[in-house]
């Protein structure tokens, strides 16, 4: 479909996975990840009874607090562990047949995959992170750094943490200048036209052309994203042939969902992969059945995952409340420990968490599945 990128499909192919040793699961989250609660406006606002539970909710809050309630100050964290994300991933691959490769890449940390280089059972991970780059259209792109050299690993991310807190243009290309001099790393644009900050599509993806143009010499590929919509990806897919850029794989995993797409490859281990892409720009994407169902269940489904209780996380972290954090002036707390301290969490967040227990209800579910489904099919 783009040069050396070649798009397969599960359910379109008897035999996907033929002729390939291995599969790549790229980009998906952990506890580590820190996931703001601004996408709740958008998520609701496509289902209609959700949307009003929201806007009630939104006019309370301002009735109470006298403010706008501000998302960017809530987040949570994806309810696997590194070493269960990475079981999760290598699990789905090997179910497939292939010799499993895989590269967790958290939002601006690599504090949850850097433990895995010292066990034993998962000595073969790779260092890598999704990088949050600001830009001076007041949004932000990420970039997968993929396979960063576990020596220079501390050094590379302060390098990035201090460009994301002070950015100064003209230190970018020195930064991905640096990122590419090392053979065995893969600096991927996620999700390219994810409108993330909600400039407006247009301007988004006016940003994001120049940025790909400007910096193409660093770029070694364009991701399609397991968590984005056809239309969005087909975007991705022009832009990569207009710009002689390989297409890859990035599920995007943040519930207990596997990645909804993977890259096939007959590479023995990652450095020989990302000379696939680098040098050969030779990339075999392969969509699996997950991503033909409504975006907007499978997202919901992952809210409904990160709020289900789990008594045997391995940081104690049992409910909800442990995993779900809120800025305040006197710190950071979990919104458990605020309601030690007799403080409930904003109206907004109480009616949502109604709202996503209501469409975890199977009855719902089947209903929104119906529904959703009709209007979100993928076609081709």
């Amino acid at each position: 479909m783009n040069g050396g990128s070649r798009l397969r499909f599960y359910w379109k192919d008897a035999d996907p996975c033929r002729g390939f040793a291995a599969g790549v699961s790229l980009h998906s989250h952990t506890s580590s990840s820190q996931e703001l609660l601004d996408f709740i406006p958008r998520l609701l606002s496509r289902v209609p009874l959700l949307s009003q539970f929201e806007r009630a909710a939104l006019r309370k809050y301002k009735q109470v607090h006298g403010t706008e309630l501000d998302y960017r100050h809530i987040w949570w964290t994806p309810p696997l562990t590194a070493v269960e994300a990475f079981a999760l991933e290598r699990q789905q691959i090997e179910k497939l047949g292939l010799r499993p490769m895989v590269s967790l890449s958290d939002h601006d940390t690599i504090e949850g995959v850097w433990k895995l280089q010292s066990m034993e059972s998962t000595r073969e991970a790779v260092v890598s992170v999704e990088w949050s780059v600001p830009t001076p259209q007041q949004s932000v792109l990420h970039l997968g750094v993929h396979n960063i050299p576990p020596a220079q690993a501390h050094s590379i991310m302060a390098m990035l943490a201090g460009f994301t807190a002070q950015p100064e243009p003209h230190r970018l290309a020195d930064i991905l200048a640096e990122l590419n001099s090392w053979p065995e790393t893969l600096v991927v644009l996620n999700h390219p036209y994810w409108d993330e900050k909600w400039i407006g599509a247009e301007k988004h993806a006016a940003m994001v052309e120049s940025f790909a143009r400007q910096y193409r010499p660093f770029l070694h590929a364009l991701e399609l994203n397991g968590l984005r919509p056809w239309r969005e990806n087909l975007q991705t897919v022009r832009l990569g042939l207009e710009l002689g850029l390989p297409l890859i794989s990035g599920g995007d995993r943040h519930g207990l969902e596997p990645n909804a797409n993977i890259n096939l490859t007959n590479a023995r281990n990652f450095a020989e992969f990302a000379q696939e892409i680098r040098v050969g720009r030779s990339s075999d994407i392969l969509f699996l059945p997950q991503y033909r169902t409504s975006l907007t269940l499978r997202v919901i489904e992952t809210v409904c995952d990160v709020l289900r209780t789990n008594p045997d996380h391995p940081f104690g972290w049992a409910h909800w409340t442990d995993r779900v954090f809120r800025r305040t002036p006197d710190g950071v707390r979990s919104l458990s420990e605020e309601w030690i301290h007799g403080v409930r969490p904003p109206v907004i967040v109480r009616l949502f968490l109604a709202s996503i227990r209501m469409a975890d209800c199977h009855a719902v579910r089947s209903a929104m599945r119906v529904a959703l489904g009709a209007k979100e099919e993928m076609v081709w």
